[in-house]
C-alpha cells in the first residue's frame, strides 16, 4: 500500500519526535550522564544555601532563609541553561560520528533533526528541575503564590531551557569535537549566569552593571519565578524587563528560539565534519 502523503508540518512533527525518542532511549542506556546532570544543580543548592546563605544581603536582611528562598529561582534557571552544554555536546558527537551525514541522506525534514535533540534534552531538563525541587523543599525552599502560578514559573523556566538548547545546538554544529563542544557551550553561560539577579540582589551592583543585568534575558525569566513562587528578592528597577518579567521572559526566550534555531538549521545544511 502507499503511505498517505503527509503535510510539511506534519511530517516535521512526525520526523522530530521520531529523533527525540531515539536520544530518549540512547539517554536511559547511558544513566550516568542523567545522574551526573541530576549531581551538579544538587551540589549548587547545598553549596550556596550553606556556605553563603547566612552572608548575602536580600531585602535588608541576611537571613539564611531568606536567602535560600531568594537562591531557588537563580538555581533553577541555571540549571535549564546549563542543560545547554549537553546539546552541544551530543550534536557534536552525533556529527563526529558521521551520524549527521546519514540522517541528511534520508528523506525527512532538514530540521527534525535539531528540533528531535533540543526536545529530549528538554525532557531530561524536566526530570532534573523535578529531583532540584524536591532538594529545594527540603533545604527550606517554599512557594507563596499557590500551585497555578508555581506551574507558570516551571513553564517559563523550561521555555528558557528549550530556547538556550537551540545556542547550543548551533555551537555543537559549528565545532570539530564533543570536547569542544563541551567547553564552548559553558564558557559563555558563566557571565550569562552570573551578570544577573540569580544569586544577588542586582541593586548592590554598580550602576553599568546592574543596568546589564536587568536586561539580561536570564534575569528575566529568574525574576518571573520570584513573582510567580512568591519568594523574596524582587528589587524595584526601572529596567522594563524587571517591571514585566513575565512577558520579558516569554518575549526572550522565543526570540532567542527564532534566531537561533534559523541559523542552526541553515548550519546543519551546510555542515561537514
Amino acid at each position: 500500500m502507499t503511505p498517505r502523503p503527509r503535510g510539511v508540518i506534519t511530517q516535521s512533527a512526525v520526523d522530530s519526535l521520531v529523533v527525540a525518542k531515539r536520544n530518549l532511549i540512547r539517554m536511559t542506556r547511558i544513566p550516568e550522564v542523567v545522574l551526573f546532570g541530576l549531581i551538579q544543580p544538587i551540589m549548587f543548592v547545598v553549596l550556596f544555601s550553606y556556605v553563603f546563605g547566612g552572608s548575602l544581603k536580600v531585602g535588608g536582611t541576611t537571613s539564611a532563609d531568606v536567602y535560600r528562598n531568594f537562591l531557588m529561582a537563580g538555581i533553577f534557571a541555571q540549571t535549564v541553561t546549563f542543560a545547554t552544554a549537553g546539546a552541544s555536546a551530543g550534536i557534536a558527537d552525533d556529527m563526529h560520528k558521521g551520524l549527521v551525514d546519514r540522517f541528511r541522506s534520508l528523506p525527512m525534514a532538514r530540521g527534525a533533526v535539531l528540533t528531535g535533540r533540543t526536545l529530549a534534552d528538554l525532557v531530561q531538563t524536566a526530570l532534573t528541575v523535578v529531583v532540584l525541587s524536591v532538594v529545594a523543599v527540603l533545604v527550606g525552599w517554599r512557594i507563596h503564590e499557590g500551585v497555578p502560578k508555581a506551574l507558570g514559573a516551571f513553564a517559563l523556566l523550561l521555555l528558557l531551557g528549550y530556547a538556550f538548547s537551540w545556542i547550543g545546538a548551533l555551537i555543537g554544529l559549528s565545532v570539530r569535537t564533543p570536547e569542544a563542544a563541551t567547553s564552548g557551550g559553558l564558557i559563555w553561560l558563566f557571565p550569562v549566569t552570573f551578570i544577573s539577579n540569580a544569586f544577588v540582589d542586582t541593586s548592590l551592583m554598580t550602576p553599568w552593571l546592574r543596568h546589564v543585568a536587568d536586561w539580561n534575558p536570564f534575569s528575566a525569566t529568574v525574576q518571573a519565578c520570584r513573582v510567580l513562587f512568591g519568594n523574596p528578592g524582587v528589587s524595584p528597577s526601572p529596567a522594563w524587563p524587571m517591571q514585566h518579567p513575565v512577558w520579558a521572559s516569554v518575549i526572550w526566550s522565543i526570540v532567542i528560539i527564532a534566531v537561533f534555531r534559523t541559523l542552526s538549521v541553515r548550519k546543519y545544511r551546510s555542515a561537514t565534519v
